[in-house]
């Protein structure tokens, strides 16, 4: 399933990614800081849903009381949900 996230407190202002189950594929962000996001998107590739919470949920940028890693892991399970 195909599923959009819009991101809040973050320069990326909207995450696209393919849920089945509990995995997680095809993360595209919209804005942001392009190679680190590639970057993200590339190394949770195939991960799941616990996994990328796991990892992501909880970091901050700068001052912010989120980034787009966080946002990632807010996206994924809204997605997972979504799903049910």
């Amino acid at each position: 399933m195909e599923y959009h996230y819009k991101t809040q407190n973050t320069c990326s202002t909207n995450i696209k990614l393919d849920i089945d189950g509990n995995i997680v594929r095809n993360i595209e962000f919209t804005g942001g800081c392009n190679g680190n996001l590639k970057a993200i998107s590339l190394l949770v590739d195939g991960w799941t849903v616990e996994q990328i919470e796991e990892k992501c949920k909880g970091i901050q940028c700068g001052r912010r009381p989120t980034s787009c890693a966080d946002q990632l892991a807010c996206a994924v399970r809204a997605a997972y949900e979504a799903s049910l």
